[in-house]
């Protein structure tokens, strides 16, 4: 089981490598409640990469990163995390699907965190337990502003089609250490590479959605003792 944290893959070497350009994108509904969603756009030498997340969407997904599976993996997570999301990438795919994963997951995470802006009023933690069919993956995350990854899969498989199954866990480091998120993933049954990591993309979804859901009790106050939750992956 790894663990990884802030300083395996910080936000600063992650800048370091290209352009960021991203808001916060705040508007008050027809309803009167404002909506929580983040818009990244990230370029560097080696992908290009657009995203817009919703966290309070009805599952509507748009996604095309030029990586089959993991357009796969991303409609799990808007669909079960009732996320609107939209991704748009391209990237040096002809050398192998590294860069493009990353990079998606790092322009997530930082979507992700500019939705949450300071946390205000969310449930803040979140746990699922996702079965597909003999696999079995456990999720619990904390929306804490403080990230680390601590994660256990065991994928049978290097590949699932012609994706490197490696490839799973950057993703989730990238947008651990862009969003602030506190992830612990355990395997706790299965054989079968892609039902697996279906499983996992199924659990943190719900988990996702379950920690930034608002929480009644909590309207207009930031859901620590200390009064304050860090925001990552916002430049100032």
């Amino acid at each position: 089981m790894a663990s990884v944290g802030w300083a395996g893959h910080d936000l600063a070497s992650s800048s370091a490598l290209g352009r960021l350009s991203s808001g916060m994108d705040i508007c008050e509904s027809s309803s009167g409640s404002l909506e929580r969603v983040g818009v990244v756009h990230r370029v560097t030498g080696e992908t290009n990469v657009s995203v817009r997340l919703d966290l309070d969407g009805t599952g509507e997904c748009a996604v095309a990163t030029g990586v089959a599976f993991l357009d796969h993996m991303l409609h799990q997570l808007s669909s079960h995390g009732l996320l609107d999301l939209e991704i748009k990438a391209s990237g040096d795919t002809h050398i192998d699907d590294h860069h493009t994963n990353e990079d998606v997951g790092i322009a997530v995470g930082q979507a992700l965190s500019q939705a949450l802006g300071q946390r205000i009023g969310i449930t803040r933690f979140g746990h699922f337990v996702a079965p597909l069919d003999e696999a079995l993956v456990q999720v619990a995350l904390d929306c804490s502003g403080r990230p680390h990854l601590s994660y256990g899969l065991e994928i049978p498989s290097q590949r699932i089609g012609t994706y490197d199954t490696e490839l799973v866990k950057e993703f989730f480091v990238a947008v651990v250490n862009n969003s602030g998120l506190t992830l612990h993933i355990r395997h706790l049954d299965g054989t079968n590479s892609h039902h697996i990591v279906e499983a996992c993309f199924k659990a943190f979804a719900r988990a996702l959605r379950m920690a930034t859901e608002v929480d009644p009790r909590r309207v207009g106050s930031i859901p620590s003792s200390k009064g304050v939750l860090e925001q990552a992956g916002v430049q100032g």
